[in-house]
């Protein structure tokens, strides 16, 4: 028994992991390094992507400011500091294990502010269904938007849906199917995760305390402008670094928001940070709005990789800081 949960955990790891791999591999087995390292060196504007970093960073502090707010109806109030550092360490650890970092969060404020494990999932389960609500939203509003445009272009360049739909090849289709099917997959293994709820009525109960904490918020508009505020910031961390490349900088921001939407639900596909499924899927977009598909795979390879470096960083130094606290913690403090 115990050699079987062993071998399902090493799974939990490592099919995200070889997933992701496998779509990186496919998507740069024809890559041209050498011009990587040319257009890191003077073939981008690097003042643009410096610029778009601090909007990654704003993501995450505001995520945390809202936590921390969905948590005081419950009577906890954990330290605005150890909400941030649960927060950049959990999106580190979903690097990873993919989505880890919810629970692990969780026991950060445990252990660092006693706060009760199970109200605080509870607070998170809630953050996800108000994140997808936001992510509908945006979506919705982007193909309303985006209907006229796509009519005028195919109306001027005599293009069908067909025809676009040729630009794929037979290896994208099979790999948008096979995110499609992992992704159906990880939804019924969550669903049948949340039996395990069921076991202690107490459990269960905190957890709906948890999800029903908006209902005790005195802020509202408060809690709306933070939701709102974080997907913002996520754009502009995304939107901003188009203005680094040539070949991106005057799509206009329409095309960036269809691109990004397209990439959030494709990082819904249980790999590292969405590698594989978010670098095939934004780099199509790119390529529907006539980018090349040698810029579209440079684009995403360098953007995600500097956006992940940046979780990691973040990351890292939510683990010092974390461990600096706890040193100085007297003894007999919750730890």
């Amino acid at each position: 028994m115990e050699t079987a949960k062993i071998i399902r955990n090493a799974l939990k790891i490592a099919f995200p992991l070889m997933l992701g791999g496998l779509i990186l591999w496919w998507m740069y087995r024809d890559f041209d390094w050498k011009g990587l390292w040319v257009a890191l060196e003077g073939g981008m504007d690097w003042t643009w992507m410096w610029l778009s970093m601090p909007f990654g960073v704003l993501a995450q502090v505001l995520r945390a400011l809202r936590w921390r707010q969905s948590l005081e109806p419950l009577g906890e109030r954990p330290r605005l500091s150890s909400c941030m550092n649960a927060v950049f360490l959990s999106y580190a650890s979903s690097l990873v294990v993919p989505r880890v970092g919810e629970v692990l969060r969780c026991g950060v404020l445990k252990r660092c502010d006693g706060t009760s494990f199970t109200k605080a999932l509870g607070t998170v389960v809630t953050e996800r269904m108000v994140d997808s609500l936001v992510m509908l939203l945006l979506s919705a509003l982007t193909v309303l938007l985006q209907l006229r445009v796509f009519g005028v272009f195919f109306q001027e360049t005599g293009m069908s849906f067909g025809a676009l739909a040729g630009r794929f090849s037979a290896a994208g289709y099979w790999v948008t199917g096979i995110c499609l099917f992992v992704l159906l997959v990880f939804l019924w293994f969550m669903a049948k995760r949340l039996e395990w709820f069921n076991h202690t009525r107490s459990l269960l109960q905190n957890i709906t305390d948890g999800i029903l904490s908006l209902r005790g918020i005195r802020r509202m508009p408060l809690y709306v402008f933070y939701s709102l505020g974080i997907w913002i910031a996520y754009f502009l961390h995304f939107y901003l670094t188009f203005y680094s490349f040539s070949y991106t900088a005057d799509l206009g921001v329409m095309s960036a928001l269809i691109a990004f939407v397209v990439g959030s639900f494709a990082v819904l596909v249980p790999t590292p940070n969405g590698a594989g499924p978010w670098h095939f899927a934004v780099k199509t977009v790119l390529v529907l709005y006539g980018v090349s598909e040698a810029d579209g795979v440079m684009f995403v390879l360098i953007v995600h990789t500097l956006q992940t470096l940046l979780v990691v960083l973040l990351g890292l130094y939510a683990g010092v800081a974390l461990a600096c606290a706890r040193r100085r913690m007297p003894q007999g403090t919750v730890a």
